[in-house]
């Protein structure tokens, strides 16, 4: 079939357009004209082809292949051998496989559907057509179709076969194969009944019972190869025999085969030998060295092996000689036949090489990797540059720096323990090794087709990846091939250097693609606890992750050594893979000395140099001291040595070199030679000729009797003898070069050899469908692979390839989930996202006008996105999947969050999200609209004030108010109609994506506040920025998912509130709607604080930003700020406690006083809190905050007045029934001096002392009442004043009559502040018409008071100073306006004083003789001297002396 190139890409292809997929996820397709199909010739090829595609994808989950129909299997088949387009090659691989059906036993009487399928296959093969092409291939289509009708006839389903029509023709070549097929599938059925044990003994006991004259016969030209080899190697004709035997493996003596040929004599049925010899010639065959065989011998016999391996299966394993012979050489032909150019060779040996991994993979370790080395090796091709803004590119998928683990050519060569450990005791002299990579030329076209289509065979097993993972990247010696092919995997789904329409990179980058989601969706089975356990006998996984640790150490650490020697030797020593275990016979130096000599993956040449310093001659005898030169020549052992390093070109560092080996090669006790320096001599000789033969700069060479004079009597005065001096001038006939620089078929060799030497101790290959491993494969892939998969999803057009990426997003996201790696997630939601076509590129500054069409009764607005979104069928796809897999496993998200809320703002932006998306909730009477234009949501009821607001929002749609609004565009029907498909759409994927308001997550408003902070500009002016609808409809989302999400609270708080303040606290540089929704924002929140006791601090720093806002922000959010604090304190009356968080949440009440509405909430608020009642919070801590509150009402209602007098005489006064402020004022006296009553049960219950409970509580009410008793609004005043003089001329609890200091207080603080006011002008231009009767009042409360609080019977107290300064109050209020009432009405006041005073000997008359004590002679003289200033005589009138009154008489 390869043999015609338009069969070989003829791949039939389902575009995902027509395809029932979308219509299966529950879209909308459109209607549009997509162009007609392809049609001829190549689309009815590609139909043909695309059967096999079919079938090949129907049995690849099918665990028994019995269980689909038989005429479902062959129907593929049987449409190509009928088709008159197939060629003769193509129409004899048809029947070639019908007959391995038949002979693999698929086509048997069990089969279901037999009848239906024979009658199909007589019709069939009596009716092939096909292209006449050349006569013996179109021979062979007849002799495939005899064989055919054979197999029917003859096997055991000819008993169904009714009447048919058969076209005989004569029999021709190649029937002789197909005979030797079935010979050698009859010879290898034995094996399944031999007994291994037995068989093997009679193998080794076959030489010695072989009879007199029995002839062996063997294939085997072991001459022709050798001289082959020394071909290969470009030397002369001489070679060292001991070199033939290291290409060898040691094995036991059983495997050698010995070659039998029966005689005449009798012997019992043949058994394990002749099985033996049989398979031997057959390998033999294979030798691409041997030229007595040609391709097409080559080709029969792999034919004959690849039946052979399927006929005994693993069974061949139990039979070590057997096993020994496939290992080698039958793998190592096999793998050199790969490499072959001939087609025909290269798929037969592939094939075979799939039969064999697939029978004997336990005992093929290191033989799979070297095969998989090779065949990624030759798969990979150099990238090709990208299409300029690819959304997934190969570069992409890598991001970071390499992996240190990632292999290189070769191997880290080191013993399986440790870094440091010495060599084996087998063999002292090797440090343990790995196969050098062979460097092959990229395979292209067909070839690589092949390769590929092999690779896909090998690793369709469940546990593949896993195995590699294992066996390979968790192993210090060997290659990480696990990270190596899926490297490649993911890079091959990328386009490369062909045609980006060209079939063959297309059915490449499918395979590719279908192995990596083979890969994801096996261990996501093994996830869903279908995982095998790890078998007790393999080494614990635990062991091999630490190996696999290890390993990454080792590699990072050579990597660092050559690129600065000490800092890898630093490393490494840090990570304690070298001098670890030190002790007298491990040193430092031999330590290191041990890694350095294991692991290839150092530099040679940076290796050589750094050894041979000056400085380093410990470390170079340590190094040299670990091979062992014990019997070995010193030509051979000087090999040995410059083959672990490149020799440095500086003489110095040479001679240092030479000088060691020269003393450790001589204490090994060589025989011929007699001295070091002898030994020294030669060496430097054994390099210098070296150099001679192969450098090809010099032209005259060295002859053996030039080297024989060069030598003359240097062994301690002696000549070495002429069989030496020829061994040493033979043996340089090979160039002396490390084994890295191998190349050709000398490289293969050499990896050869180095296979079979490690084979020894490398173990079997372990196979389990465990997924203990998972995890740690995962992480190292699965950004690539993801990226792989986006790519795939978005470039790709075929529906079974959308099925399967759509399949792996998923299954990626359910292993993300049960690994807990939300990364993956986050991985997953972007890629996905981008192909969804929904993010914008830029920020959308204003929002364009869209036409809205009434469509079966709603409004559909018809954007550029809807349009858009409603043609794109992969970004439809991609939203659906996107959506499911954040919809099941959203609380995983992390940074994917982002671009969920992108699309939801582009969405919410083109008017595609539903009314229920776009509601705001506030305290304030349900729910409103978000707005796309700048005017405010509708509210349940108009504000009462005016001006600030109402400017805002008349600036706020300027920039929108231009005539280009106006000019919508027209909605022709094909955007209705891909709008309608996006509006179905939506309210699906709505439905998938309605757990979404429920989750929750830190990083939910990282885009928000990038998008704040990008949008803040400062400016002068205060509302400066334009209104966002994007803003306010993320903060809503926001705030939405935070409240419906309380238990994770704790997390989301500090990032919602930074993004909260970042707004208020420039808050006037934001549109009014996006500040309130801010401040609503913040309180709702709030509320789910509250029922954290753990954060309820947070709450009263939230009250600390709204009041701190400025006074004009704060005025236009007052109304919610206030009705979001009373629900808060209605809902959770104990949140508000001590008395610094009640003081910050009067402090917020007071900052929106200056809002009608606010403060009529306000008021309400304080009165529910101050006033009898359910819902009544008078503390102890809360008491002078509320008098403060109060207070503030109060002066509120004064300052209401002298505004409204400001205004003109004609204007109407002020009162409570016209004015709310005045009432607020006049009913905010009476709760504040109602707040007396619950002083007895505040002071029982805080136990505070009485001074300070007077101090706290009783004297600030005083103190207010008294400043109100000056207020503006004349109600309030007289109520103030009424009020005040009750409180203080009645009785009260927390007075002392003893403490003298309250009465000082009470006069100081509360009576002689309102008088000073009283008297102040100012003050009484507040109210000229009332303020006389508030003086009089005064005067009265003053006189009163003082005759209530100090004169008293008893009184001890002095109290000269408090007199002194009434009388003075008398004397201003009196003579300040002498026209009123006041004037009169002082005198009578202060004429009861007087007589009070007098009755309680408190004021007394001086009389004859004086009995009057030193203060009653001091207040006397003191009060009249005082009086007499403003009423001359008075005293004397009130209260005469006794000498007058005696005169008098």
């Amino acid at each position: 079939m390869r043999k015609n190139s338009r069969w070989a890409s003829s791949t039939h292809f389902v575009s995902s357009k027509d395809s029932t997929l979308g219509s299966n996820l529950g879209l909308r397709i459109s209607t549009t004209n997509y162009g007609a199909q392809v049609t001829g010739q190549g689309n009815r090829e590609a139909e043909l082809m695309g059967g096999f595609q079919e079938l090949k994808r129907a049995v690849r989950d099918i665990e028994d292949i019995n269980t689909i129909e038989l005429p479902i299997i062959l129907a593929p088949f049987f449409a190509l051998i009928r088709s008159p387009l197939s060629t003769g090659p193509i129409t004899s691989a048809a029947l070639s496989s019908l007959h391995s059906l038949f002979v693999c036993g698929l086509i048997s009487p069990a089969s279901i559907g037999l009848d239906h399928a024979l009658v199909e296959l007589s019709s069939t093969v009596s009716h092939c057509k096909f292209e006449a092409s050349d006569s013996s291939g179109d021979e062979v289509v007849l002799l495939k179709i005899m064989a055919v009708i054979e197999d029917c006839l003859c096997e055991n389903v000819g008993t169904v076969l009714g009447d048919i029509e058969i076209r005989l023709s004569e029999t021709l070549r190649r029937s002789a194969e197909n005979t030797m097929h079935a010979l050698v599938r009859t010879v290898f059925s034995r094996l399944h009944f031999l007994d291994p044990a037995m068989e093997e003994a009679k193998l080794r006991t076959g030489d010695e019972d072989v009879p007199e004259g029995e002839i062996k016969l063997t294939v085997s030209n072991n001459e022709h190869l050798e001289a082959t080899h020394e071909e290969g190697d470009g030397a002369p004709q001489e070679l060292n025999p001991g070199n033939g035997p290291e290409l060898e493996p040691e094995r036991e003596p059983a495997a050698v085969p010995p070659t039998l040929i029966t005689s005449g004599i009798d012997r019992p049925q043949y058994g394990l030998p002749s099985i033996l010899e049989l398979l031997r010639v057959l390998i033999n065959v294979l030798d691409p060295m041997d030229q007595q065989h040609t391709d097409s011998t080559r080709l029969i016999a792999l034919g004959i092996l690849n039946a052979a391996f399927e006929e005994s299966g693993p069974r061949i394993t139990e039979f070590p000689s057997l096993e020994a012979l496939v290992l080698d050489p039958g793998c190592k032909y096999l793998f050199q036949l790969a490499r072959s150019e001939n087609t025909s060779v290269l798929h037969f040996a592939l094939r075979t090489i799939s039969t064999i991994f697939d029978t004997m993979r336990h005992h093929l370790k290191l033989q799979q990797e070297l095969f998989l080395a090779f065949t990624i090796d030759r798969l990979a091709l150099p990238p090709a540059p990208h299409l300029k803004g690819s959304a997934f590119t190969a570069k992409k998928a890598y991001t970071g720096s390499p992996r240190p683990g990632t292999p290189r050519p070769g191997t880290p060569m080191l013993n399986a323990n440790s870094g440091t450990a010495e060599p084996s005791e087998q063999e002292p002299e090797k440090g343990t090794t790995v196969p050098s990579r062979v460097l092959v030329a990229p395979a292209r076209g067909e070839t690589r087709d092949l390769i590929l289509e092999t690779l896909s065979q090998i690793t369709r097993h469940p546990s593949f990846m896993v195995d590699l993972y294992a066996n390979y990247d968790c192993d210090i010696n060997c290659e990480n091939l696990f990270e190596r092919l899926a490297e490649f995997l993911t890079k091959a789904v990328y386009p490369t250097d062909y045609p980006i329409e060209d079939p063959q990179q297309r059915n490449a980058q499918y395979l590719c693609l279908d192995l990596l989601l083979a890969f994801v969706n096996d261990m996501t089975i093994r996830a869903e606890a279908a995982s095998e356990d790890w078998p007790t006998n393999f080494p614990p996984p635990e062991s091999l992750i630490q190996t696999k640790s290890q390993k990454k150490l080792i590699l990072t650490g050579a990597s660092r050594f050559n690129a600065k020697p000490k800092s890898g030797i630093a490393f490494l020593e840090e990570n304690q893979l070298i001098y670890r275990d030190l002790s007298e016979e491990m040193t430092r130096a031999r330590s290191l000395a041990s890694f350095l000599k294991g692991c290839t993956r150092l530099d040679k040449r940076l290796l050589g140099d750094y050894i041979s310093k000056p400085d380093n001659i410990e470390l170079l005898e340590a190094f040299i001291g670990l091979f062992d030169f014990h019997n070995k020549p010193v030509a051979e052992a000087l090999r040995e040595l410059l083959e672990s390093f490149r020799l440095p070109g500086e003489a110095q560092q040479i001679a240092r070199i030479t000088e060691t080996f020269a003393s450790i090669y001589f204490a090994s006790g060589p025989e011929e030679i007699k001295s070091q320096d002898a030994v020294y001599v030669v060496a430097y000789s054994v390099i210098m000729l070296n150099t001679d033969l192969h450098n090809p700069q010099v032209r005259k060479r060295m002859t053996f009797e030039d080297y024989q004079r060069n030598l003359r009597q240097v062994n301690d005065g002696e000549n070495f003898s002429p069989e030496f001096l020829v061994y040493c001038v033979n043996s340089q006939r090979r160039e002396i070069v490390m084994p890295e620089e191998h190349t050709g078929q000398l490289g293969f060799e050499h990896a050869w050899k180095e296979l079979l030497t490690r084979s020894r101790q490398a173990g079997d290959f372990m196979i389990c469908n465990s997924s203990v491993f998972d995890i740690d494969m995962f992480k190292i892939v699965w950004k690539p692979v993801i990226s792989a998969i986006a790519y795939a999803f978005t470039s790709f057009e075929e529906e079974y390839i959308i099925q399967r990426s759509i399949a792996g997003f998923k299954q990626c996201a359910t292993l993300a989930g049960h690994f807990r790696l939300p990364d993956v997630f986050d991985f997953v939601v972007v890629s996905l996202s981008e192909a969804t076509s929904l993010l914008s590129d830029s920020a959308a500054v204003r929002v364009p006008s869209y036409p809205v069409i009434e469509v079966e009764g709603q409004s559909v607005t018809v954007s550029n996105l809807s349009v858009k979104f409603g043609t794109n069928f992969k970004g439809q796809l991609a939203a659906v999947v996107l959506f499911n897999i954040v919809n099941g496993n959203g609380n995983a998200l992390r940074e994917g969050w982002t671009q969920i809320f992108e699309m939801f703002q582009n969405l919410f932006l083109h008017s595609l999200l539903p009314t229920r998306m776009l509601q705001m909730e506030d305290f304030l009477g349900g729910v409103s609209m978000i707005p796309l234009r700048g005017s405010a949501p509708p509210r349940p009821a108009a504000r009462s004030e005016g001006g600030l607001l109402s400017a805002l929002s008349s600036y706020l749609m300027t920039p929108y108010s231009a005539s280009a609004e106006h000019l919508v565009p027209e909605a022709t029907d094909s955007d209705v109609e891909n709008t309608l498909c996006t509006i179905d759409y939506i309210d699906a994927l709505l439905a998938a994506v309605r757990a979404l308001e429920a989750l929750a997550h830190e990083r939910t408003v990282a885009r928000l506040k990038q998008e704040s902070d990008d949008g803040v500009t400062q400016s002068e002016d205060a509302f400066s920025l334009p209104y966002d609808p994007a803003s306010v409809f993320l903060l809503e989302t926001m705030v939405s998912i935070l409240c419906q999400a309380p238990q994770h609270i704790g997390e989301l708080w500090p990032i919602v509130f930074e993004h909260l303040s970042a707004v208020l606290s420039t808050s006037t540089q934001y549109s009014i709607l996006l500040i309130e929704r801010a401040v609503v924002s913040l309180l709702r929140v709030c509320l789910i604080l509250a029922q954290e006791p753990s954060l309820r601090d947070q709450i009263y720093v939230s009250f600390d930003l709204l009041s701190g806002l400025p006074s004009a922000i704060a005025s236009s959010v007052g109304e919610q700020v206030v009705s979001g604090l009373t629900f808060l304190l209605h809902k959770h009356k104990d949140i508000v406690s001590s008395q610094t968080e009640w003081n910050l949440a009067f402090a917020l009440i007071r900052s929106t006083v200056a809002n009608s509405e606010a403060a009529r909430l306000s008021f309400e608020l304080v009165t529910s809190i101050a006033s009898d009642g359910t819902d009544q919070l008078i503390t102890n801590d809360n008491f002078s905050g509320l008098i403060t509150i109060l207070d503030e009402f109060m002066a509120i209602a004064g300052t209401s007045t002298e505004h409204s007098q400001a205004k003109g005489r004609r204007s109407e006064p002020l009162t409570s029934a016209n004015s709310p402020p005045v009432a607020r004022g006049k009913k905010a006296v009476d709760l504040l001096f109602n707040l007396n009553k619950f002083l007895p049960e505040l002071l029982s219950s805080s136990q505070l002392p009485k001074h300070q409970a007077w101090r706290q509580c009783c004297l600030p009410l005083l103190v207010s009442l008294s400043r109100q008793s000056a207020n503006a609004a004349r109600e309030v005043r007289h109520s103030a004043i009424s009020l005040l003089q009750r409180a203080l001329l009645g009785p009260h609890i927390l007075f002392e009559e003893a403490d003298h200091t309250h009465v000082e207080e009470i006069f100081n603080r509360v009576v002689f502040p309102l008088l000073d006011d009283l008297l102040k002008p100012e003050i009484f231009r507040r109210d000229p018409q009332g303020m006389p009767e508030t003086r009089l009042r005064a005067s009265a409360l003053l006189c009163k008071a003082f005759m209530h609080l100090d004169v008293r019977e008893g009184q001890t107290k002095d109290f000269r100073i408090l007199w002194i300064q009434i009388l003075d109050l008398l004397d201003r209020l009196m003579n300040i306006d002498r026209s009123d009432q006041l004037y009169e009405a002082i005198p009578e006041s202060l004429k009861n004083v007087l007589l009070v005073m007098n009755a309680t000997s408190i004021l007394v008359p001086p009389s004859e003789p004086d009995t009057r004590d030193e203060r009653q002679r001091t207040l006397w003289t003191a009060t009249q001297e005082r009086m007499e200033r403003f009423v001359p005589g008075f005293l004397i009138e009130v209260i005469p002396q006794p000498s007058t009154e005696a005169a008098a008489t």
